[in-house]
Parts: C-alpha cells; structure tokens; sequence
C-alpha cells in the first residue's frame, strides 16, 4: 500500500470513527452500570413495541445496554422501578396516582416520579364480531378477562364494570394477559376481554385480521361514576370508525400513559432518558404510531405524580 493510500484509509477511518461518537450523545456521569432495563408490559401490546425501539434508541446514543422487560403490566412495571430492577417502566395514570398515595393495588406509597405523559390509553372491551354480547350489562355471569394479576388493566376493568352496574364477583375471571387473552379468544375459551393501550393494538390487530371483533361501548355516565369514586383520571373518548376493521366508532374512556423512574434516579441520568425519549420520537413513531402523541407541552402534566426533577431541569432548559 503506498504511502497515499495509507493516509486516505486512514482519514476515512477517521471519519468514520468520528461519525460514530457523534452518534452516541455525551452522557451524564451519573450512570454507574451499564445493563439497565425497561418495565415494558405484555410482549403483545403497545407498551412493550414502544419500549423494545425505546431500549434500541437509548442504548445506541448513550453506548450502554438497554432492554424491554416483559410484564403483567403497569402496576408490575411501577413495583420493578420502585425496587430498581427497571429503570424506568410505562404506567397507567390511575395506577400511578395510586401507587404515589399507597392505595388501590398499592399497600404503601411507592417512590415512583414522572418522566413525561406520553400519549392516552383507550378502555377497549373485546368481543367476537358474532357475539349476542352489545353491553358490559350482558358480560354478567359470562367468562371474561379482566387482564393479567397486577396490571392496570385489571383496575380499571374490576372499576368500569362497577360502574355499569355489573356484579365483578359474577364474571368468571381467568386472569390473562394480552397475549393470553386474544389465544383464549380464538379458540373460543372465552366470551371477551378488556384491554386498555394505544391504539391500535398491534396483537388485537391481528386477531381482527384472522377473528372479526367488535368493542363494547363504555357510556359517558359511566365514566363519570369511575371519576366520582376514584381518582379523577379518565375522560369520555371514542375509538375511531376503522380500528380492528370496525364500522362505526365505539365510545369508550381514555387514561393517560406515563413514563416513570424511581426518585432515587440520579437527575443527570433522568436528563438523558428524556433527551433520547424527545430525539427518538419520529423515529419511534414510524413503527409505533402512539410515540407521534409525545409532545414536550403536555408532556409536564403529570399530576398527580411528581415529575421527576431531572425532568423538571429538562422541561425547564427547553423553555430558556
């Protein structure tokens, strides 16, 4: 090799290593490991695509391991980050309030902060499209899931049907989570279950494609009875005409979703999760829509889960 040929291998090696760095963003000195985790739900639902493409962003602009546990779901998530065998997890807002106030699923107060208010959650209510089954009223004395032990989706499902005026006690519950659920369905084990995620679902996607479903409606009273007797956490929404091959729009109620770490988590560390979050949005979003949601302006609200100070300095940085 002659002489210029060593120095132009070597200036595109140069270059090529410069690019590298560049793409690992300077990270804070607070990181002490390099293996870290996120609670991400069940391997079928939005949480779980949302945190797999989070885990790849992070760990490729901060150079270290990051990887998307599969869990029961948002109370499972907020009890791995409180006892720090997650970094940080997705979470239900009403089973975020309740884990900050040690009630509910919660025996005591739990050390949980916001990161950020990702984008809302729709209460969907999953039947067969040739069910007799039109109303949460008829799901009485019937086999149906109520979501997998320590999800939120159990919550908010043993809240609504309260509501509705349906005895829990009565719905033969085999406690399944997505995945479970949507196998149960198609082998007709069975009469439906509740799920509460972005939309649209990936896993419920492909039930429709194989099994046609219809979605129960929730009514807006009863989402007002929800608000009276717990948190007031939830609102009136409708699922778009179209989702899961649906014709008409179904009216439901949405929570919001956020992203949560232990208040041990140093600020630095908190920072740098939130630039990668910001950063990685588009791109994220080309694979789970939800992540389009994110939006630094209503990302704040929180409440009534703290926000995070690293996140408070964050936020705060954006608006100097």
């Amino acid at each position: 090799m002659t002489a210029a040929l060593r120095r132009l291998v070597a200036g595109i090696l140069s270059v090529a290593l410069l690019g590298a760095l560049a793409a690992c963003s300077p990270r804070a000195s607070e990181w002490t490991d390099t293996d870290y985790a996120i609670a991400a739900g069940g391997s079928t639902g939005v949480y779980f695509d949302y945190g797999s493409h989070l885990a790849d962003e992070l760990s490729a602009g901060l150079d270290l391991g990051m990887v998307a546990q599969e869990t029961a779901g948002s109370v499972d998530n907020l009890l791995r980050v409180d006892s720090g065998e997650a970094l940080i997890g997705f979470a239900q807002g009403d089973a975020a309030a309740d884990a900050v106030a040690g009630t509910g699923a919660f025996d005591e107060p739990l050390q949980v902060r916001a990161l950020a208010r990702l984008y809302d959650e729709y209460v969907q209510v999953v039947v067969r499209g040739d069910s007799e089954v039109t109303s949460l009223r008829d799901l009485e004395g019937l086999t149906v899931s109520l979501g997998a032990e320590n999800s939120g989706v159990n919550v908010i499902a043993a809240r609504v049907l309260d509501a509705a005026g349906v005895d829990v006690a009565s719905v033969r519950d085999p406690q399944l989570d997505l995945g479970e659920s949507i196998m149960a369905m198609e082998r007709g084990q069975i009469d439906g279950f509740f799920w509460v995620g972005g939309l649209p679902t990936p896993g419920i996607v492909e039930l429709s494609e194989a099994t046609p479903v219809r979605l129960l409606p929730i009514e807006q009273d009863w989402v007002n009875e929800v608000n009276d007797r717990y948190s007031d956490a939830y609102r009136p929404a409708d699922v778009p005409a179209g989702t899961y091959g649906i014709a008409t729009s179904a009216a439901t109620m949405a929570v919001p979703n956020y992203l949560v770490t232990a208040a041990s988590t140093p600020d630095g560390v908190a920072r740098d999760i939130l630039s990668g979050l910001f950063d990685a949005r588009l791109r994220i979003a080309g694979e789970v829509p939800a992540a389009a949601l994110l939006d630094r302006r209503s990302a704040i609200f929180t409440g009534p889960v703290p926000l995070h100070p690293g996140a408070i300095d964050y936020y705060r940085d954006l608006r100097g």
